[in-house]
């Protein structure tokens, strides 16, 4: 039976009115949080059978604690992002796939939530900043548009941020993953390359696991969301600027601290812009098995946006130098791709080829690994590629 909706307006305006009291806060806030919430919908509606006022608990705690109607979504497993394009229903991907659910949103409810999300970060959306990135406490990747920008009403879009591991095994065939493990192991640097929502994430993070324990790690991000297995991890954030536009500090920035750190290996979550020239440099300076991943269709492509994105810096390097470095620097480029089916799979694993003119040189599709790559590892007294690899 579905909760008495007016009764859950009456219950969450009376808990606005009374304020958030301390014990709503810290372990054990939200058992005190619904009890409360239980005392006054028993002594609104004594008569209320026990089922319907689980369920009217279960309305307005997710209206006060958490986001509201949203929540049901982002406790579902299967769903990978939620998608609020203004007043109406919800879209959401749901195993790969998209489609729309029995959940209407109006213009004011979802302005609530941005708010909710975004004030807690010491941030606002409004006609004076209306872009604006956040993320959940568990991880979850949020953006928000709002007027005038949002011409039909504020949209958010929640990437969920996904707790399970994925193993390499399960993203490309048996010997592209013993391929991929090897690589990191021998500290070659890895670019994963793809399109918005193909994966990167998640098959960086399974690189990463391969990871020798011991070795000190630095991860850069625009947002949070890598999770790396290893003991000895430095998660560091760029901060976008205040609402008096200070305080800023960019991935840049940030690439360029985590050398001081004394870093092994440096994990860039995503390069976009001229902190593709930093990262560079410190896959050669010492900082070999550094992984990144960028936006790109294909191998090539990546090399082409790398420098692009080096070129769009402050530095007026000439291309060939350039070329130069992003060819000195990587050694492998991981291209991932979403399937019709809804799955996110290595679809191409090439080499970086200076000598050709593709300047790469493909090794494995989406079938299996064709060939091994020619290129030495970069640690010391590391075992060969194994041939038995191709026949996987």
């Amino acid at each position: 039976m579905p909760p008495d909706v007016p009764l859950a307006d009456r219950l969450h305006q009376r808990l606005l009115a009374a304020g958030a009291p301390p014990g709503w806060a810290g372990a054990g806030g939200s058992a005190r949080l619904r009890a409360d919430i239980e005392r006054l919908a028993r002594a609104e509606a004594p008569l209320l059978p026990g089922a319907a006022v689980g369920e009217l608990v279960d309305v307005v705690a997710a209206r006060v604690g958490g986001l509201g109607p949203l929540d049901p979504l982002l406790a579902d497993p299967a769903v990978t992002e939620v998608m609020v394009n203004g007043p109406g229903r919800v879209w959401v991907e749901r195993s790969g796939h998209l489609e729309r659910v029995d959940v209407d949103l109006d213009g004011p409810t979802i302005s609530h939530l941005i708010e909710r999300v975004v004030g807690p970060l010491g941030r606002r959306a409004d006609r004076t900043s209306p872009l604006v990135d956040a993320r959940l406490p568990d991880g979850s990747r949020v953006n928000a548009v709002v007027p005038p920008l949002a011409v039909d009403g504020p949209c958010l879009t929640i990437r969920r941020f996904v707790a399970r591991r994925v193993p390499l095994a399960a993203s490309c065939a048996g010997g592209v993953a013993a391929l991929l493990a090897w690589a990191v192991r021998a500290r070659l640097n890895v670019l994963v390359s793809g399109g918005t929502g193909a994966g990167k994430t998640t098959l960086l993070n399974a690189l990463a696991a391969e990871i020798p324990p011991g070795e000190r790690v630095v991860t850069v991000e625009d947002a949070a969301e890598l999770q790396l297995p290893g003991d000895h991890v430095v998660r560091l954030e760029a901060r976008p600027p205040s609402a008096e536009g200070a305080g800023e500090v960019a991935v840049r920035d940030l690439v360029r601290n985590a050398l001081r750190m004394r870093p092994d290996r440096i994990v860039v979550g995503e390069c976009r812009g001229p902190e593709a020239l930093d990262m560079l440099q410190a896959m050669n300076t010492g900082h070999e098995g550094s992984l990144s991943t960028c936006h790109a269709n294909g191998p090539a492509d990546a090399l082409r946006r790398l420098e692009t994105m080096v070129l769009m810096g402050t530095v007026a390097l000439p291309l060939a130098a350039v070329r130069e470095q992003v060819d000195a620097a990587l050694d492998l480029v991981v291209q991932v791709a979403r399937r019709p089916d809804g799955s996110r799979r290595v679809v191409e694993v090439a080499e970086v080829a200076p000598d050709r003119e593709t300047r790469v040189r493909r090794l494995a599709g989406g079938a299996g690994l064709e060939a091994l790559p020619g290129r030495p590892a970069r640690q010391p007294g590391a075992p060969a590629p194994d041939p038995a690899w191709v026949d996987r």
